[in-house]
């Protein structure tokens, strides 16, 4: 893989951009947001199967509040988080994203170790249209609004449906190009980068509250 040329200013502005020259292994995703991703997946995934189901309703309204607090936690830690979990390592601009796609469609995509710009505003995307999906949901279980909020909680059910396909192709295509398996680093957080670019902590205790908040309001709800 070409390096990528880093400078000053780009290092400076965009930290997580970088060369991968040496195979060091470092840890990029910490606990509480692999926690996170992964809730999340299950959480969508279990509301979106259940939605039809007269059954299972109960078990979907809990889901969907389950998605506004994860993204809520994800909001916060956002700000608060490890270098790569807050926003301000993954705002890139329209230009930047573009850039991203024309290095993509070369072959030779630039290599971050963190979110590329083009998965950025995925991750914008998919926040933004589950806080929606949530709150018309809300307004649908409430039966406010009338049918015209249920409608609108399914359309944009399925747009956040499609930004996941979305997703999951590029993250089939990055790990392609780039030889590297995201699946896994989502799992065990680490990825091959220089020494001094990795995440001192992984926030174990964080974690496991994220993972034990979800089951209790779970447990609450249903």
């Amino acid at each position: 893989m070409r390096p990528l040329p880093i400078t000053p200013r780009t290092r400076h502005t965009y930290p997580q951009m970088k060369e991968v020259t040496m195979a060091t292994r470092i840890l990029v995703w910490d606990i509480p947001t692999r926690v996170f991703h992964w809730l999340l997946v299950g959480s969508f995934t279990g509301a979106f199967v259940t939605a039809e189901s007269e059954m299972f309703r109960d078990a979907h309204v809990a889901l969907g509040y389950l998605v506004l607090a994860l993204i809520g936690f994800r909001v916060v830690w956002g700000v608060i988080g490890t270098r790569y979990a807050r926003f301000s390592a993954f705002a890139f601009g329209p230009s930047r994203v573009l850039a991203y796609l024309k290095s993509l469609l070369s072959g030779s995509p630039q290599h971050y170790l963190g979110y590329n710009p083009a998965g950025s505003w995925v991750i914008y995307g998919l926040l933004l249209l589950g806080v929606l999906a949530g709150a018309t949901g809300y307004a649908t279980y409430e039966e406010i609004g009338g049918e015209w909020f249920e409608e609108l909680h399914e359309a944009v059910s399925h747009g956040m449906l499609m930004l996941v396909g979305v997703h999951v192709a590029g993250v089939v295509v990055s790990s392609l190009l780039h030889r590297e398996n995201l699946v896994k680093s989502m799992i065990d957080g680490y990825k091959q980068g220089e020494a001094d670019q990795g995440v001192r902590y992984a926030h174990w205790l964080m974690g496991a509250g994220l993972l034990a908040g979800a089951l209790v309001l779970l447990g609450v709800i249903l």
